[in-house]
C-alpha cells in the first residue's frame, strides 16, 4: 500500500510545506542574501524528510523499492501544493507593490527601464517554480522513503 503511505505523509508534508512557504514569504529577511539560500537547504530537507515519513507510514513488509514509490508520491503533492500557495503570495505581492520581492533598488531599476511587467515575470516564475517542486519533491522523496523503509524493515 505504497500509495496510501504517500498520501499520507503527502498531506503532512503538504501541511508543514505550506507553513514554511508562508513562513518564506511573509518574513522579508528569508528572501534575501545567505537566509535565500538557507531557506531553500531548509524546504529540501523537509521534501527528504516527507520521503522518511512516507517510508515510515509504509506497512509491513517495507522495502527500499517501496518506500521510494511512497516517497515519490508525497514529495510532490507536498512540493506543488506549497509551490502553489507561495506563487500565489508572490503574485499578491507583485500585483500589489508593483515589484519583485528580493530585488534590490538597482534590479528593479533595469526591471522598469526594460518596460517588463513584474507580474508577467512573477508569474513565470511561478510557473517554474512548481515544476521545480514537482522535480526536487519526487527524487528528494523518492530518497527518503527508500532509506527509511529500508533501514526501519519488518
Amino acid at each position: 500500500m505504497a500509495g496510501k503511505a504517500g498520501l499520507k505523509a503527502g498531506a503532512i508534508g503538504l501541511a508543514v510545506m505550506v507553513v514554511w512557504t508562508v513562513i518564506g514569504r511573509l518574513v522579508p529577511a528569508l528572501a534575501s542574501g545567505v537566509m535565500m539560500y538557507v531557506s531553500c537547504g531548509i524546504s529540501s530537507l523537509l521534501y527528504l524528510g516527507t520521503g522518511i515519513l512516507a517510508g515510515l507510514v509504509l506497512a509491513p513488509p517495507r522495502t527500499a523499492g517501496k518506500g521510494a514509490t511512497a516517497g515519490v508520491i508525497a514529495g510532490p503533492i507536498a512540493g506543488v501544493g506549497a509551490s502553489i500557495v507561495g506563487a500565489v503570495i508572490m503574485i499578491i505581492q507583485v500585483g500589489s507593490t508593483g515589484t519583485i520581492p528580493g530585488l534590490n533598488p538597482e534590479q528593479a531599476q533595469m526591471l522598469a527601464e526594460s518596460n517588463m511587467d513584474p507580474t508577467m515575470l512573477s508569474s513565470i516564475g511561478a510557473v517554474c517554480g512548481v515544476g521545480i517542486a514537482l522535480a526536487l519533491g519526487a527524487g528528494l522523496g523518492a530518497a527518503g522513503g527508500a532509506i527509511s523503509a529500508a533501514l526501519k524493515g519488518d
